[in-house]
C-alpha cells in the first residue's frame, strides 16, 4: 500500500481519480447499486406531504409543491453559554440509480434514524443518450461525458428516487454534468466563471425538462421549484472552485462543497458563500491523515484498482468504518466542528465503501438515540442554523483548531464576549 502524505492526499483530493483513470464521482451506469433533526429548537415538522397542491412549472417535470416535509425546527442562536450541537452531513455525489439499490438502500437508512442528507445531483442522469448532442460541456465536444449516460430504465430510477428524496426531508444539490477532471483543457479546473454559468445552467434544464427529454408521460414531477431548491453544489473531482464561487455567488447560492481538502474546523465564507470541504480525518494504522470521502479512502487502499483481491475486503471495510467513526469522535469530544463526509453509490471493492458509510452512519445515529445532541443533516439544513447565529459566536466557534477542546469548557467559552483566547488542544480520537 502506498502511503500519501496528508499533504499530498489532500492536493490530490478526489482527482485521484484522473491519476487512476477512474470517475471518482458519481455512478457511472455500468457499475454494479421520519422525523426531523432539530437544527433549531422548534422541533421537527411533522407532516408528511407536500403542503399544497402541486403547481406544474415549465413542461410539468417539476411543481411546486409548497413546504418541503420532515424539516427541522426553525432555527435559533445559542444561547450564552450553550454547547454548540454536533452536525454531521453525509452528502452523495452524482445521485443515479442505476439497479444496485443503493439509492434507496441509504433512503432506508436515513429515514429509520430520523437523518436528512444532500443529494448532489448530477444533470446528465436526467438526459438520454440519444439526446446527448444537448449538452453543450466548455471546452468539449457536444454530447462528451467523462461519466456515462444512464439508460431509460435508470432515468426512471434515479427520479423516483430524487422525488422520494425531497418528499422525505433530503436537499437535491447539484454535481453539474459531464465530470470532466484532470489537468488538459477540458477539464473542470480551467472553466471561468461564464463557462460555469452555462455548465450550471444546462444541469438545471436538465432536471426541469426531463419530461420533453425523456418522453416520459407516466412519472410523477419532481416535488420541487429547482431554482429555489438548488442552493450549492460540489464540483467534479473538487477542482474548479475559484472560478465557480463569483458564478455562485450571482446565483445566490448559500454553499459551496467543492474544496478539495479541510480540516475538521468550523467553516468559513469564500467570496461570500460558505466552504464546506471534505475534512482530513484520522485513518487508522497511519500516520497521516485521509479526507473524508470513500474514494479517497479507496485510493489509499487499493491505489490503481475498483477491484482488489477480496482477501483485502475485511481488514479495509473495517479501516474505513473506523476512519469516519475516529472522525466523528474527535470533533464531538472537542471542537464540535460539523463533519462532512462524502460519497458515492458505487459497489467498488465489492461494497465494503457502503458497507462502511452504513456501519459509521449506524454509530453516530446511536449517538443521538442516546440522547447525545449530534444533528445528522442536509448541507442546506446546517446553513439555515449557522446564518442565525451571532457573528461573534461564529468567530469564537472559527477559533477552535483540529482537535481543541474550549478554554474553561463551553459555559465560559461562550458566555465570554470579550476574551480572544481559543481553546486548549486536545489528544481525543
Amino acid at each position: 500500500m502506498r502511503d500519501f502524505s496528508r499533504r499530498g492526499l489532500i492536493g490530490l483530493g478526489a482527482g485521484a481519480a484522473a491519476a487512476m483513470g477512474l470517475a471518482a464521482c458519481g455512478t457511472q451506469g455500468q457499475d454494479d447499486a421520519g422525523s426531523g433533526n432539530g437544527s433549531g429548537k422548534g422541533g421537527p415538522d411533522s407532516s408528511n406531504g407536500p403542503s399544497r397542491k402541486a403547481r406544474l412549472i415549465g413542461d410539468g417535470s417539476t411543481a411546486d409543491t409548497g413546504k418541503q416535509p420532515y424539516q427541522p425546527g426553525r432555527p435559533v442562536p445559542l444561547e450564552p453559554g450553550e454547547t454548540p450541537p454536533q452536525f454531521v452531513v453525509f452528502s452523495w455525489d452524482g445521485a443515479g440509480e442505476v439497479g444496485n439499490g443503493l439509492f434507496p438502500r441509504f433512503l432506508d437508512l436515513a429515514k429509520n434514524h430520523g437523518a436528512h442528507m444532500t443529494f448532489f445531483l448530477s444533470g446528465l442522469y436526467l438526459l438520454p443518450e440519444s439526446k446527448k448532442r444537448m449538452y453543450l460541456p466548455p471546452n468539449n465536444r457536444p454530447g462528451a461525458s467523462d461519466i456515462g449516460y444512464l439508460s431509460d430504465e435508470h432515468i426512471r430510477a434515479t427520479l423516483t428516487n430524487v422525488r422520494r428524496a425531497w418528499l422525505e426531508g433530503h436537499e437535491i444539490g447539484t454535481h453539474f454534468n459531464g465530470h470532466f477532471c484532470g489537468e488538459s483543457h477540458t477539464s473542470v479546473k480551467w472553466w471561468t466563471p461564464k463557462q460555469w454559468q452555462s455548465e450550471i445552467d444546462q444541469a438545471k434544464a436538465f432536471v426541469k425538462e426531463w419530461k420533453t427529454n425523456t418522453g416520459f408521460k407516466d412519472l410523477p414531477p419532481l416535488p420541487f421549484d429547482y431554482e429555489r431548491e438548488l442552493t450549492g453544489g460540489r464540483t467534479p473531482c473538487l477542482l474548479g472552485q475559484d472560478n465557480l464561487l463569483p458564478t455562485a455567488r450571482k446565483l445566490g447560492w448559500r454553499y459551496d462543497a467543492s474544496s478539495p481538502g479541510g480540516r475538521q474546523v468550523w467553516p468559513v465564507k469564500r467570496q461570500g458563500v460558505w466552504d464546506y470541504p471534505l475534512q482530513a480525518m484520522p485513518f487508522p494504522g497511519h500516520s497521516f491523515e485521509v479526507l473524508s470521502m470513500d474514494y479517497n479512502i479507496l485510493a489509499n487502499q487499493s491505489i490503481a484498482t475498483t477491484k482488489a483481491p477480496p482477501s483485502n475486503y475485511p481488514g479495509w471495510r473495517t479501516q474505513a468504518t473506523e476512519s469516519y467513526i475516529a472522525g466523528f469522535e474527535r470533533a464531538y469530544k472537542t471542537n464540535r466542528a460539523p463533519f462532512f463526509i462524502g460519497n458515492h453509490f458505487e459497489h467498488w471493492n465489492g461494497g465494503i465503501y457502503m458497507d462502511a458509510v452504513e456501519a459509521a452512519f449506524k454509530h453516530i445515529a446511536r449517538e443521538k438515540e442516546k440522547g447525545a445532541d449530534v444533528r445528522m443533516v442536509s448541507f442546506r439544513q446546517f446553513t439555515d442554523w449557522l446564518d442565525v447565529q451571532r457573528p461573534e459566536t461564529v468567530r469564537k466557534l472559527q477559533g477552535l483548531g483540529v482537535g481543541q477542546q474550549p478554554t474553561g469548557g463551553w459555559k465560559q467559552f461562550l458566555a465570554d464576549r470579550g476574551s480572544s483566547s481559543a481553546g486548549t488542544p486536545s489528544n481525543a480520537a
